[in-house]
């Protein structure tokens, strides 16, 4: 009898091997033509501009949006084991997830209203 364990192990070695051989394998066959734009960070096309000295300021659109996927990410979380073991719940889970689901539909709402989902 073998441990348990040992499939994992050999799947974590392969993983590894293969990581590693990637790294080794682009270092030595890519190009080795350096210059100062290559070495440059990529920002989009656009020259890039100091930042202030806290990082500067960030919209609070950014956050905004996050949290709205987030909320709905968890609602879809909620949705799929739900809906596996939709026939063996009953109708005291299905109320549930009814009200669980209005609950979600009046703040997709209540943020469709206040214009979170419109980016400016």
């Amino acid at each position: 009898m073998t441990n348990p364990y040992v499939p994992l192990l050999f799947l974590a070695a392969i993983g590894g091997g293969f990581a590693v051989f990637s790294v080794v394998a682009g270092s030595l066959a890519g190009p080795k033509r350096y210059n100062r734009a290559k070495l440059d960070a990529y920002e989009c096309g656009i020259e890039p501009t100091p930042h202030a000295s806290g990082g500067g300021k960030v919209p609070i659109k950014y956050y905004l949006t996050a949290m709205l996927f987030i909320v709905f990410d968890i609602e879809g979380v909620f949705l799929y084991p739900f809906a596996v073991a939709f026939n063996k719940l009953g109708l005291f889970a299905l109320v549930e997830m009814v009200l669980f689901i209005i609950t979600v539909f009046v703040a997709y709402a209540y943020v469709w209203r206040r214009g979170g989902l419109e980016w400016d």
